[in-house]
């Protein structure tokens, strides 16, 4: 089948549309209230498993292009590349040989894993760094394994790893989630069960330590003030299963070095094993995305209060995407999913979580894009990768100070429709509806040909200084939320197949969809599964898209 037949036209899209809408109105703020998120640079950014970072990225000898040109498109929105983080679980079960020939080597205990249960790497392995221009990133280091042979090696790492990430390292980060250790590793590398704060602490700063004088002595320029900073601490901060609370973890002294870049922490929706997970429940419910980043919030506003606290450290999300345990066939991989994408990144920018790093590998249900062929999935740009390119899209050039937004969450009455607005020098800038509505394209199912696709019609009460402008409209569409193929944003499609990751613009989707703003407010209507970015240029026109 040619691409260009897997997605409906919005004509085509439009024509199913039933006769009587849904209608739900939309009260938009002059301005934006106290509080309101305003996000970070590089808001949009991606943490990649460590032991398949080579794959995602090449060597010097064989650079992957494929996503080299995937991250340049989020640039052409948010002003710069995304940050990138090397690290996931298999860091913490790497272990470096400086013999090692072999840029990694991996180890998996059947067929069937997602990820190694233990690997080496060598020099080589830092060659991948050198592939992606203009690109910054966090390295992690292996805290999960405490020996001495451990952490030798991880100090025979540094020079390496600093004379290749000179000018594009951001900060360096030490170990994954150590407040599940004791949980679950069980083995003569983990820490007691009675392993506390301030037993972290004291570990996690003797190693930073150490880390720092072995890079005065490889790297000097990378151990000074300013240049020498850390993502920490990395919790999974999972209710019911962390050892460590994050709170207790800052007190015990974790920034004693004042050398945080900031406090990450990583969450992830829910947990693709845990049964009673579905894509309308759990993902494509913006009551349900709420409850999960209130979580991620109170942590922040818990550790805010915090008299030592400073409050210029940003609270971010070092790791997270939709169902933990590397997402689930059908619902992680689906359109579903980057409409999800969209609803938790806006409202964690809503909410000042500042900075969102969505995690993948090879191979993984959730993966923005598949950097290679396998045999088990085709190399290509998977469905949520179009969510990260309209969330880059709504915040937009977030190098520029004088534009930075302001994000707000405007209220609805559905689990199933969510709306925010965006705000540059207190002026309304942009508004993003999502119709959360699951239509499932796939025949057979509930919406079947005899049950035409639905739509909501907004209506929205706009600021009075808006009333004579034209706003622009781009839309996330696909054929229906359980589509894993024939996403485009505005039009534009980013296949691995059509020209290895770079926008090529459909000839059957429509586009270029203006609304003015009346004395009235002004309407849009949404198809069912998918997404309106409406864009307020100044620009100034007629009512076409009334």
């Amino acid at each position: 089948m040619q691409y260009s037949a897997l997605l409906l036209s919005a004509a085509s899209v439009a024509s199913a549309w039933p006769a009587q809408k849904p209608s739900t109105t939309v009260s938009i703020p002059n301005n934006a209230p106290a509080g309101a998120g305003v996000p970070l640079e590089n808001f949009v950014s991606f943490s990649i498993e460590f032991s398949y970072f080579p794959d995602y990225a090449g060597n010097t000898s064989n650079p992957n292009t494929f996503s080299s040109n995937l991250l340049e498109n989020i640039k052409t929105y948010s002003g710069s590349k995304p940050y990138i983080r090397v690290g996931g679980s298999s860091q913490d079960n790497a272990l470096f040989v400086p013999t090692q020939t072999e840029g990694a080597i991996l180890t998996f205990a059947s067929a069937t894993a997602d990820q190694p249960s233990n690997l080496t790497y060598g020099p080589n392995f830092f060659q991948s760094y050198h592939t992606w221009p203009q690109t910054t990133f966090v390295h992690g280091l292996n805290l999960k394994y405490n020996t001495t042979a451990a952490h030798q090696a991880l100090l025979d790492s540094i020079p390496y790893a600093c004379a290749s990430l000179r000018g594009q390292l951001l900060a360096w980060e030490l170990g994954n989630e150590a407040d599940l250790y004791a949980a679950f590793l069980g083995s003569a590398e983990s820490r007691p069960a009675s392993c506390n704060e301030a037993a972290y602490v004291s570990e996690w700063l003797n190693l930073t330590r150490s880390i720092r004088s072995a890079l005065q002595t490889s790297c000097p320029d990378m151990a000074k003030n300013g240049s020498f900073e850390w993502y920490a601490p990395s919790f999974a901060a999972s209710q019911g299963l962390s050892e460590l609370d994050q709170v207790k973890t800052w007190n015990a002294g974790l920034d004693a070095d004042q050398d945080l870049k900031v406090f990450a922490s990583h969450h992830y929706q829910g947990v693709a094993t845990n049964p009673g997970i579905s894509l309308q429940g759990t993902l494509m419910n913006h009551t349900a995305t709420i409850a999960s980043v209130n979580y991620l919030a109170n942590q922040s506003n818990s550790l805010h209060a915090q008299p030592s606290y400073p409050s210029d450290l940003p609270f971010i999300l070092g790791e997270g995407n939709s169902l933990a345990r590397q997402g689930a066939p059908g619902l992680s991989n689906s359109f579903g999913a980057a409409l999800w994408g969209v609803d938790a990144n806006l409202l964690m920018a809503s909410k000042n979580i500042r900075r969102f790093h969505m995690h993948q590998g090879t191979n993984y249900r959730y993966q923005a894009w598949q950097p290679i062929n396998t045999a088990r999935v085709t190399k290509g740009t998977k469905a949520p990768y179009y969510g990260n390119v309209a969330v880059a899209a709504f915040l937009g050039d977030l190098t520029n100070a004088a534009k930075c937004p302001q994000v707000v969450n405007l209220p609805l009455s559905s689990d199933l429709q969510a709306a925010y607005a965006s705000y540059i020098n207190g002026q309304l800038s942009k508004i993003m509806l999502i119709n959360l509505q699951d239509f499932n394209a796939t025949a057979g199912n509930n919406y079947t040909s005899t049950s035409p696709r639905g739509s909501n019609t907004y209506s929205l009460q706009v600021p009075s200084s808006c009333n004579g402008k034209t706003a622009s409209v781009q839309r996330l569409v696909a054929n229906g939320s359980d589509a894993v193929t024939g996403v485009t944003f505005d039009g534009y499609s980013y296949n691995y197949e059509l020209d290895n990751g770079k926008p090529v613009l459909l000839r059957n989707v429509t586009r270029g969809e203006t609304l003015r703003a009346g004395w009235g407010g002004m309407s849009i209507t949404v198809p069912d599964s998918s997404a309106a970015l409406i864009n307020f240029d100044g620009k100034s026109g007629g009512w076409a898209g009334w």
